[in-house]
């Protein structure tokens, strides 16, 4: 008997940047990517890092390369489209996964605010933008339609005091994945953005195994911090050739924090 699904559930053979993939969520998806058929370009910071989960990949029999880039630096970002181009054939999805989050409040002292926050602007919601613009040409040409996930957070419908930059970034970055969805959704690529709660990385790695234990205990219905492998597998459901009528979509991952009243 003849299937009764057409719509495809593999990104085997797709070409993919995943940005801060040197660790946690941007790790995680890397290695599900590699995993599912995908050749990843895995881009961070450190170039130790960067070649660790390459190495990672590879070893597990993925296919994957590395670059080192600062997503901060809009000719760092052409550069690396350009070379994963080079070396892929193309660009399928992109996943702005980098991300940081730097103390800063209204009573910071004004030097320090003002690096801080053009930095995690920079970083956190400006890159998302220029990877897109960069990738642009090559996502219009996907065969399955070109895919993008920006990952924001709960900071982007719920706020925390003291992070007003990491705060602004994330709502911003909802905003943006809406305004893109609108504005690419003519052309086959779907723009989405997947928010997560509290997840165990790097990120939240100072604070206290009791704190974390507590707090989700007290805030989060499965009353645990979720795994970065959690969060990949919602990006991973978004850039399926499958999901190509899921555009400007905010997905929280977040074991039902942001619903919970009491």
């Amino acid at each position: 008997m003849a299937r009764l699904t057409h719509l495809s559930r593999s990104i085997a053979g797709k070409s993919a940047i995943v940005t801060g993939a040197a660790s946690g969520m941007g790790r995680a998806t890397a290695h599900l990517f590699a995993d599912e058929g995908a050749t990843v370009a895995v881009v961070d910071v450190g170039h130790d890092r960067v070649q660790a989960v390459v190495e990672e990949i590879t070893a597990a029999g993925g296919t994957a390369h590395g670059w080192v880039c600062d997503v901060a630096d809009p000719e760092a970002i052409h550069r690396l489209v350009d070379d994963v181009v080079e070396r892929s054939g193309g660009i399928d999805i992109v996943v702005n996964n980098a991300g940081i989050s730097l103390i800063g409040g209204v009573t910071t002292p004004d030097e320090e605010f003002e690096a801080g926050w053009r930095r995690t602007l920079d970083v956190n919601l400006t890159a998302h933008v220029r990877m897109v613009r960069a990738s642009l040409a090559h996502l219009q040409r996907a065969s399955t339609g070109g895919r993008v996930v920006n990952i924001a957070s709960t900071e982007g419908i719920i706020a925390t005091g003291g992070i007003a930059a990491y705060t602004a970034a994330k709502h911003g970055v909802i905003g943006l994945t809406k305004s893109l969805a609108v504005e690419l959704g003519r052309t086959g690529i779907t723009v989405n953005c997947v928010c997560p709660g509290p997840i165990n990385t790097a990120m939240t790695a100072a604070i206290p195994d009791e704190a974390k234990d507590a707090y989700a205990k007290r805030r989060v219905p499965l009353r645990r911090y979720g795994d970065p492998e959690e969060v990949a597998h919602m990006t991973l459901s978004l850039v399926l050739p499958a999901a190509s009528f899921v555009n400007g979509a905010v997905v929280v991952v977040d074991g039902g924090m942001t619903i919970r009243h009491t």
